[in-house]
């Protein structure tokens, strides 16, 4: 199992509970005004803002300053900022091939707090379309085991188009084509399945093995990259074992 999955949700759970709380709140914020100002101020006709909304309740956000955010982005309120997404690649220690997505008002300013975090943790810029190319755009569904088995989520989103399901150690993962990401979640939402996020995101076709001294610099790495206010996913195609796992976070 790909052990940044892994990794990824359990880095989620620790975030919402250590001092960057304030930073994935503002990440979160910031998704919901782009969603509701590409796609309108209805969840229920906005698939991507519905997903929004939910991650950042999952997250704890307060209602009022989701609302907030919905009408930023659909103009219904003064202080939207004109976001737009980039996205950056590179290489991490140990040829780790790294996609950084940013969500930034001030392209030149993501640049260069992407291009610092970079050259100071082992990385280096790539060309696009150098790395990108080791990545599919996938519907990424993270569900929380609870007694749920993998059959129960399995039968549930097999009809809707899910193409796999992962086991994570405490939750499962459902991977689909983005165009299917709202069928896969609707069908979990019907099963009376709990799910914990649902986003296209980029998954790889390929990944690097890691030993104790690369998982930590990768997540030095990342850490650093998630560090910036711009900078709202990085995605990367590493894989750590669960005894490597164990070692790192002791």
């Amino acid at each position: 199992m790909s052990g940044h999955s892994k990794w990824a949700t359990t880095k989620h759970k620790k975030a919402v509970i250590d001092a960057k709380r304030g930073k994935l709140f503002a990440k979160l914020i910031k998704n919901i005004e782009v969603a509701a100002r590409m796609g309108g101020a209805d969840p229920d006709g906005n698939p991507t803002l519905y997903d929004a909304i939910q991650k950042a309740k999952k997250s704890s956000v307060p209602n009022k300053n989701i609302e907030s955010a919905v009408k930023r982005g659909a103009g219904l309120e003064a202080g939207g900022a004109d976001y737009e997404t980039i996205m950056y690649e590179g290489y991490g220690p140990n040829g780790v091939a790294v996609l950084i997505e940013c969500l930034t008002d001030n392209r030149n300013r993501a640049a260069s707090e992407v291009r610092v975090a970079m050259t100071r943790n082992g990385g280096s810029m790539a060309d696009p379309g150098s790395v990108s190319y080791l990545f599919n755009r996938k519907g990424v569904v993270i569900v929380p085991k609870g007694e749920l088995t993998e059959d129960d989520v399995l039968g549930a989103v097999l009809d809707a188009g899910a193409e796999e399901v992962n086991d994570l150690g405490e939750s499962f993962e459902v991977i689909s084509e983005p165009t299917d990401l709202v069928a896969v979640r609707t069908a979990l939402q019907e099963a009376g399945i709990d799910y914990e996020s649902a986003e296209a995101n980029f998954v790889p076709t390929m990944q690097v093995e890691l030993d104790e001294e690369g998982a930590k610099k990768i997540f030095k790495l990342i850490d650093a990259l998630e560090d910036s206010d711009d900078v709202q996913n990085v995605f990367a195609n590493f894989d750590v074992s669960d005894e490597i796992m164990e070692k790192v976070d002791a």
